[in-house]
């Protein structure tokens, strides 16, 4: 059965290196494979970036950056329709961390609707290192703005708290206390800790970690090099 992912969450939650490595694994496992770059605000954090990777990888993109393709905003939504009407085992779609992006998501709402139960799954990245989401209380504030606009409600979340080219251990475990509480307060399940593979690894090996608010170990690839602090800053 076709399972579709959409990622949400706050500008640097690292939305889109997770898309990255749920889609090459995925093609890894013999899955046919899509993703849909739907950040139309955002051109630094851009899946398009990595065409190359994706496509030798065998994995789809719809990217309206993507100029190989030709698609621009006006013919955006024609290729989009393509996530739900071919034969995809999984297509995963990376949201823009704003109002713009998540609204840009509402307007497939009744494509979402007309799925099986069971097929869609909406996955909330926190890290708690990004302003927004360094409480429980913050995180689902935003959680909920973000599902007003994107129409979506959130099914699990996803701890990927770091500090890109800083990042360590200590950041989920930092992380780990703030998340579970943000589950606790809401009963949303978490269904993936990620990270570096040493951190994610030095990180399971400490004290008092409960699995059931670590959910899935899923170490990551670096993907995505430029730098937070570069953005933040107009470099």
């Amino acid at each position: 059965m076709k399972k579709i992912v959409i990622l949400i969450g706050n500008y640097g939650s690292g939305k889109t290196e997770i898309a990255l490595n749920l889609a090459v694994q995925s093609a890894a496992e013999g899955k046919r494979t899509q993703v849909v770059d739907l950040d139309k605000i955002n051109d630094y954090f851009r899946m398009s970036d990595h065409v190359k990777l994706l496509d030798e990888k065998k994995i789809n993109l719809v990217s309206p950056t993507f100029a190989g393709a030709g698609l621009t905003q006006t013919n955006m939504s024609a290729a989009v329709a393509s996530a739900f009407a071919q034969d995809w085992d999984l297509v995963v779609f990376d949201v823009g961390g704003d109002p713009a992006g998540a609204m840009s998501l509402a307007r497939y709402h009744s494509d979402f609707a007309a799925l099986e139960p069971g097929q869609l799954e909406v996955w909330d990245i926190i890290n708690v290192r990004r302003p927004m989401s360094e409480t429980p209380e913050k995180i689902l504030k935003l959680k909920a703005d973000m599902e007003g606009f994107a129409r979506q409600t959130v099914t699990g979340f996803v701890h990927n708290s770091n500090l890109q080219i800083w990042a360590s251990a200590q950041d989920l475990r930092d992380g780990y206390p703030v998340v579970k509480a943000a589950s606790e307060m809401s009963g949303i399940p978490i269904v993936y800790t990620t990270g570096k593979a040493p951190f994610l690894e030095e990180f399971l090996r400490g004290e008092g970690l409960d699995e059931k608010y670590v959910g899935r170990p899923l170490p990551l690839v670096t993907y995505m090099q430029r730098s937070w602090d570069s953005f933040t800053n107009g470099i």
